[in-house]
């Protein structure tokens, strides 16, 4: 049987990684210590060159579906992880048949739950994974997705301004519906709050996790943010026509959640009195989407809008409100941002995204501007945070757990 791989991009050095050889058997040669979940598959992270991959065994029909249904995701810009390739015909050196893989890319900067917990997240940071959760969640079942099998294990996660943003990493029961009914929804949620719950539960089984929280109530809480999200974004609003101004209000709302309404529906009665707004296409990422047009700094929306805010405070203290805002973002680009990140240490560039980096130290900045009784250089608490905070981190990028060990 011949070797046979199908790449998105791809890359000539895989030919030469040992196909012929059960995944769970290749060695440090190939398999590099980076973070990864629970998976029922083997899964390995691998690198070649620059670039890095997971790689995990399935059956060829599923790692066909799984690579062709995340490169529709891909196209259509939700945060899932990037296919790169599948890989079959694959045989030992005894000529026995081995299970097809299916290659990504990994996700740089990201971690599995419990990875987070091994790392020192605790229960007060558990309704931020249930909001980063919900907020993936509801973005796809806005595109028509049904995932089938929604829970933290499937899901890797990206530190996001003190919060988190959630990807996608397994698609292998999901389905693109023409429409996504709402009971296909509401079983999804009902998946998300026993497969969460199940998951709550482990993690305060194995001590990671303190058993005075309520996994009941999180679970709780996890369906009614979906629910106030989903029909934050889409249910419809009746008002009388004097109060048209309720429309940039809805607008206004949407944008402060982080999304974009890229079209709105607006009916009026017969007389004209009455009015009915509902949004019918909205969008994450208003704030990125702002601060990648001033400053051309790709992060994610919640990092772009603490850094959008930074930006506001500068052009309020130097005065530059009557500028030109794109001169401006440049000024503070090449005089703040910019300097503050060439301060971090080559060691310290793998525990932490620069903008993450930059979030902590205007937090930090608040603990020793209210310590000392006065506003604190942004540079100082810089140079303060990487001796104090940044260079006792754990590297993230490059940490191994007990929690990640192979799967045997």
């Amino acid at each position: 049987m011949a070797l046979h791989i199908v790449a998105n991009r791809p890359d000539p050095a895989l030919l030469g990684l040992p196909w012929s050889t059960p995944l769970e058997d290749w060695t440090d040669d190939h398999v590099v210590p980076l973070p990864r979940g629970l998976s029922r598959h083997v899964v390995r992270i691998i690198r070649l060159g620059e670039r890095t991959y997971a790689v995990k065994e399935t059956v060829d029909d599923i790692a066909f579906r799984e690579y062709r249904l995340l490169r529709d995701l891909q196209r259509m810009g939700l945060p899932a992880v990037v296919p790169q390739g599948v890989v079959t015909g694959r045989v030992d050196p005894g000529g026995e048949e081995l299970p097809a893989a299916l290659l990504t890319e990994h996700l740089r900067f990201s971690l599995p739950y419990r990875s987070l917990f091994a790392h020192g997240l605790s229960a007060d940071n558990v309704p931020s994974l249930v909001d980063a959760l919900v907020v993936l969640l509801v973005r796809l079942h806005l595109a028509d997705f049904f995932w089938g099998d929604v829970s933290l294990s499937n899901v890797l996660f990206r530190r996001s301004a003190g919060g988190f943003a959630a990807y996608l990493v397994d698609a292998e029961t999901g389905e693109l519906k023409p429409t996504l009914s709402a009971r296909m929804r509401e079983y999804d949620l009902t998946i998300a709050t026993e497969n969460v719950f199940a998951e709550l539960l482990d993690l305060q089984a194995s001590d990671s996790l303190t058993h005075e929280l309520e996994a009941h109530d999180i679970v709780t809480l996890l369906a009614d943010r979906y629910h106030l999200l989903w029909d934050e974004l889409t249910a419809e609003e009746e008002f009388g026509a004097g109060e048209l101004w309720r429309i940039e209000r809805r607008v206004e709302r949407l944008n402060d959640l982080g999304f974009d309404v890229e079209e709105l529906d607006i009916v009026t009665d017969f007389d004209g009195d009455r009015v009915r707004i509902q949004p019918k296409v909205v969008e994450l990422g208003h704030h990125q989407r702002e601060l990648q047009a001033l400053t051309g700094l790709h992060v994610e929306d919640a990092q772009a809008r603490r850094l959008l805010n930074d930006l506001a405070s500068f052009t309020a203290h130097f005065d530059l409100g009557r500028e030109d805002r794109t001169l401006v973002a440049n000024r503070w680009l090449t005089r703040i941002y910019e300097p503050i990140i060439a301060m971090v240490p080559a060691e310290g560039r793998g525990k932490l995204e620069p903008a993450e980096i930059f979030h902590e130290i205007l937090v930090h900045r608040w603990y020793l501007s209210e310590r000392a009784g006065r506003e604190v250089s942004i540079f100082d608490t810089a140079a303060d945070y990487l001796e104090t905070v940044l260079k006792h981190r754990p590297d993230e990028a490059v940490a191994v757990t007990s929690a990640d060990a192979p799967e045997g």
